[in-house]
């Protein structure tokens, strides 16, 4: 072990780290990646980091990749910058260290897609030994170097004639393993070719050795880079682009262009709605090779409407080359694409309703957690959203128009106990429970002046339910003092009024709050004198009750209240009760389902006795 004296420290020694080559190697070339398939992308990154420099030097010149495959070797030909014997020790034998890192092109850094040295080891996930020839382009008189790596962590080298290599460039031949017969016969590499490489900005081509032509593996730019006759044109390409990407056909596509971190490309709005926060992957290319096609980081966690197809000059990959590295740049770029979106949905509402409609029918949801948050989304589109009503699913807007007073509950269930009773009522109820929609419908005011917003109390409701006679509030009194006594189990007090629609014998009224302060009452009963009971004691207040509320227009219950027979009473108010909490549709507690199963059975019970 090397020992060097410790300016520092006269007593200490400095002493550099022992390097385990083949545990560094297996580690690098099977753990840092996610599968075989990169070592391709990783040799055609290489080649067109080579072609970049060797463009720097050679502006004008025609330079190209060629691939080959013929089941036996892969070969990767580039007519890049190449390399000396005294570059070949310097990188190729030094993990970590890249030759786009050198002092000589530290200027040009920013134009290469790797810069950590080690993509080369990738090529140990399908073969033993790594073979490279290459010739320099800066020193033309250089002969030929070739290189020879195994996974065992030793390398040779030694320069050939120049014949070897006549042209100035790199060659990379595999002899892959009977394993990776997956990654390396010719259809599966070209297929690869075309996946990682079909937006590379170099010629590159593929030959499979059956000796026919070379086929090209990126024939076409970027559909965004291409010109067309005309704007419909235009947008017709590149949604064709995004169905053959993405396998749909988009809603629209929206073109993404951030000139100052040199990124272009499209998003296309997914023609059906997808679960809230459910977060597509995006397929991002760096300088034209295929980086990721889970890119997630690429858009804000609200815009999983859109999936899209970007290519970026300063986005900065990790060390795998298979995400993004997460610095201020990625941040901007983030932000700025959400402003496209922003935008896109503005013109939408501005000028094209028809396809505004279809948005937000699939997407409306994306759109609330938008509008959440965004000011100018909620002034834009809150009066477009739907919402589920008392008049039916309509915009706020259509909405507002007949009930200039507009409720909201704060639950689903709460908005199904009163949704029929308030219609009827003439009272505006908008379900509140769903994800955003309080929120929302209490910022209609902002966008609506004249309209008011508040929520729904059982108070409310029940005021709004025409009182009965004396008459017939007093011929009704015993009947609703057994029904009271029957149901006081369930802190729930009974009462008579008429009500719309006819056919609805009773409501229930009982908020998800009241019924969670009855088990919080009932709890510091049960621990009265303990730790708990003492916790909960000190927040006792008094528990708010239920309120069963008949209705005297209804036959049934007409006739309910004329019983005089207690035990019948009883059975038939715990079934009014039963019925009324199953059309709230709130779930039911084990004493209700028990008891609405007691009230059915009694009630056949005395139905046979009376028939016989």
């Amino acid at each position: 072990m090397p020992l060097r004296h410790n300016a520092a420290d006269p007593a200490a020694t400095d002493r550099t780290f022992q390097v385990d080559l083949r545990g560094l190697v297996d580690l690098l070339s099977h753990h840092l990646y996610s599968s075989p398939r990169v070592y391709l992308r990783e040799l055609m990154q290489n080649a067109v980091d080579a072609l970049t420099a060797r463009h720097a030097i050679e502006p004008a010149g025609g330079f190209g990749i060629r691939l080959y495959a013929d089941g036996t070797t892969v070969r990767v030909e580039d007519d890049g910058v190449g390399l000396t014997e005294a570059d070949v020790h310097t990188f190729l034998a030094t993990i970590g260290r890249s030759s786009k890192r050198a002092d000589q092109v530290a200027e040009q850094r920013a134009d290469f897609i790797g810069q950590f040295g080690i993509g080369l080891l990738s090529c140990f996930l399908v073969a033993d030994e790594i073979h490279v020839v290459s010739r320099s382009a800066r020193t033309p008189d250089a002969p030929a170097v070739e290189w020879r790596g195994r996974g065992d962590g030793s390398y040779t080298v030694r320069t050939l004639p120049a014949s070897a290599r006549p042209r100035p460039g790199t060659t990379v031949t595999l002899t892959p393993r009977a394993d990776a017969d997956e990654w390396t016969r010719p259809t599966q590499v070209h297929a690869l070719a075309r996946h990682f490489g079909s937006l590379l900005r170099h010629p590159v081509t593929f030959h499979d050795g059956s000796g026919g032509a070379a086929v090209p593996v990126n024939p076409e730019p970027a559909p965004w880079a291409s010109t067309y006759p005309t704007p419909g044109a235009r947008s017709r390409a590149l949604a064709a682009y995004g169905e053959e990407v993405f396998g749909f056909t988009p809603l629209d596509t929206i073109e993404l262009d951030l000139p100052a971190v040199g990124l272009k490309g499209i998003a296309c709005v997914l023609p059906e709605a997808v679960p809230a926060g459910r977060r597509h992957g995006h397929r991002v290319h760096v300088k034209g090779m295929l980086l990721s096609e889970q890119a997630e980081e690429i858009l804000p966690e609200w815009a999983f409407f859109v999936r899209c197809v970007v290519d970026a000059e300063s986005l900065r990959p990790t060390a795998s080359r298979e995400a993004l590295y997460e610095d201020d740049t990625l941040a901007a770029v983030r932000d700025a694409l959400a402003e496209r979106l922003r935008e896109w949905i503005a013109r939408a509402a501005a000028s094209d309703p028809e396809l505004l409609g279809r948005f937000l029918q699939a997407h409306h949801l994306a759109v609330k957690s938008l509008a959440v948050h965004d000011d100018e989304i909620l002034q834009m589109l809150l009066p477009w959203l739907p919402f589920e009503t008392t008049a039916g699913h309509c915009t706020l807007d259509e909405f507002a128009r007949t009930h200039r007073t507009v409720l909201v509950t704060s639950s689903v269930e709460e908005f199904r106990q009163v949704a029929a009773i308030a219609s009827a009522a003439g009272l505006g109820v908008v379900n509140g429970g769903y994800t955003y929609d309080r929120q929302l419908v209490h910022r209609l005011p902002e966008i609506r002046p004249e309209v008011t917003v508040a929520d729904l109390d059982p108070a409310t409701l029940t005021a709004h339910l025409d009182p009965v006679d004396r008459e017939t509030e007093l011929a009704a009194a015993a009947y609703l003092a057994q029904a009271r006594d029957a149901l006081a189990v369930f802190d729930c007090d009974v009462a008579l009024r008429t009500f719309q629609p006819a056919s609805a014998p009773a409501l229930l009224v009982d908020s998800r709050e009241a019924r969670h302060e009855r088990t919080r009452s009932q709890l510091a009963r049960e621990q009265e004198g303990g730790l708990w009971g003492d916790i909960l004691g000190a927040l006792r207040q008094e528990a708010p009750r239920a309120q069963l509320i008949l209705n005297q227009l209804n036959p049934l219950v007409r006739t309910a209240v004329t019983i005089d027979e207690p035990e019948l009473a009883r059975t038939s108010a715990e079934a009014l009760y039963g019925q009324a909490a199953m059309l709230s549709r709130r779930p039911l507690r084990p004493a209700e389902s028990s008891l609405i199963n007691r009230s059915f059975l009694d009630l056949l019970a005395h139905a046979l006795r009376k028939d016989s």
